[in-house]
């Protein structure tokens, strides 16, 4: 799977272009560890060499806003060879409403 396609890319904007927005930042793509702990919703993402840097929520267990790169999701490995996914069926929306579904319970 590609975690990031050109559609994703073109309309994501790059790095600290939502950071006035707060939690009403939209939240453009959600990656996720299919077989346990791994979420992270990406507001925003630029490339930086070879590699591509992005900002979201990240949640390895604990939620907080953080960056991550695309090459290290890519690398991930887990249990029978699984790597990192990206959630298909994605909408965008405010990071606010991401918080509030997931206190609900409700993370799609």
């Amino acid at each position: 799977m590609i975690l990031l396609p050109n559609h994703i890319r073109r309309v994501l904007p790059p790095l600290y272009g939502q950071e006035e927005l707060g939690e009403d930042a939209i939240v453009y793509v959600h990656f996720f560890n299919p077989c346990g702990t791994g979420d992270w919703w990406i507001t925003e993402g630029s490339p930086e060499g070879d590699d591509f840097i992005m900002f979201g929520l990240c949640d390895l267990g604990f939620p907080e806003l953080g960056y991550v790169s695309l090459n290290e999701l890519e690398s991930v490995r887990g249990p029978l060879g699984l790597g990192i996914e990206r959630d298909l069926h994605w909408k965008p929306k405010t990071l606010r409403d991401v918080r509030a579904r997931r206190a609900r319970g409700d993370e799609s």
